[in-house]
Parts: structure tokens; sequence; C-alpha cells
């Protein structure tokens, strides 16, 4: 049985951050294949073209982090109908300099939780389109746009409500069947 090693940002930098929770049930919820950690954002300074031909440590860190999983995976809050600046930020960092883009040809999945209605659905498209043009293949199905009512998830990631519990679990199941269909076409630079 192959594993694969699935990187996860969180886009909030709040201690608090709900979609933190999100994260953690997603761990909890992944099929034994997929193998996840967290890829920190927090540590980053501000990106700017004046340290592409020498990233600080802390970048350097970064984007081998990112070197050295298999998929990405994006859990993410809206802020003001799009991605937090934290994340954004993140992604700059990642695909540059110009031809070192650490996301070409790494799968990705995008989910996110919100208290409003439509979840992060906003803030999803725009990472999509994000993503589109850093070469990044996407799963486009299925998507996850979770309302976060309190309780939904506990401190150490249990999600409370069945068929919430049950969406995400296959969430994760998909994900992993796109890891490995991406992969398949698209092998990893040795």
């Amino acid at each position: 049985m192959a594993s694969y090693k699935v990187g996860y940002f969180v886009g909030s930098l709040s201690s608090t951050s709900i979609n933190r929770l999100l994260a953690k049930a997603l761990v909890r919820l992944a099929p034994p294949e997929l193998v996840l950690s967290e890829i920190a954002i927090r540590d980053l300074p501000l990106y700017s073209q004046d340290y592409d031909a020498d990233y600080p440590p802390v970048a350097r860190a970064f984007k081998q982090a990112i070197a050295d999983v298999d998929a990405v995976l994006f859990v993410t809050p809206e802020f003001n109908r799009s991605i937090p600046g934290a994340l954004k930020n993140a992604i700059d960092w990642a695909s540059r300099p110009w031809g070192k883009n650490s996301f070409t040809r790494k799968p990705s999945g995008v989910i996110g939780t919100s208290p409003g209605a439509i979840g992060t659905a906003v803030a999803q498209q725009s990472l999509r389109g994000v993503l589109c043009f850093c070469n990044s293949p996407l799963m486009n199905q299925v998507e996850a746009y979770i309302q976060f009512k309190p309780g939904l998830i506990t401190a150490d990631g249990e999600v409370t409500d069945e068929g919430t519990r049950q969406f995400l679990q296959n969430y994760m199941s998909e994900l992993h069947a796109f890891i490995v269909r991406v992969l398949t076409v698209l092998p990893r630079n040795p």
C-alpha cells in the first residue's frame, strides 16, 4: 500500500482558528495512505522580489517543506471575500523566484470553514484561480464549503455531527484518489 505525504496550510494565523480545528479533523479522518503534516506560514516575512537572489532561511525551509511532500491541501478561511493575506503571501514565496515554482505539478486540494451559510466558497474560488496560475493540478470535485457552528469540531479534531464527519471523511478519500491519479500521470521528479 503506497502512502503519500500531504502538506497542509492553515490560512489563518489565529491560535483560535476554526480552520485549524478543521485541519485537525481532516488529519483524523484521512485514509491511512495519506500522511498529513502542517506547513507553517506564520513566520514568513512579506514577500518582495528583492529576496529572489537570496531567500531568507525561513523561506528556504518553507520551500523545502513543500518539495518534501507529494501533495498540498489548503485549509482556508474567507477574509473580505478572498483568501487571507498571510496565505497569499505564502503562495507568493512558494511560487518564486521565476522558474522555481514549488506548486508546479503538485496535486492540491482546497477546503475551508466559516460561520457563514456559504462557508468559504468565494475565497476558495479566488484560491483556485491562483493555484491554476501556479500550475498545480487541482481537485475540482468534491467541493467542500463547511458552515461552522459552535461545537462542530472539538479541540482535538473530533467532528461531532455524523453527516459532516462522513462528508469530510469522503472528501479525504477523494483527495487520496485524486493524488494517486495525478501522480500516475505526472510522477514526481526524481
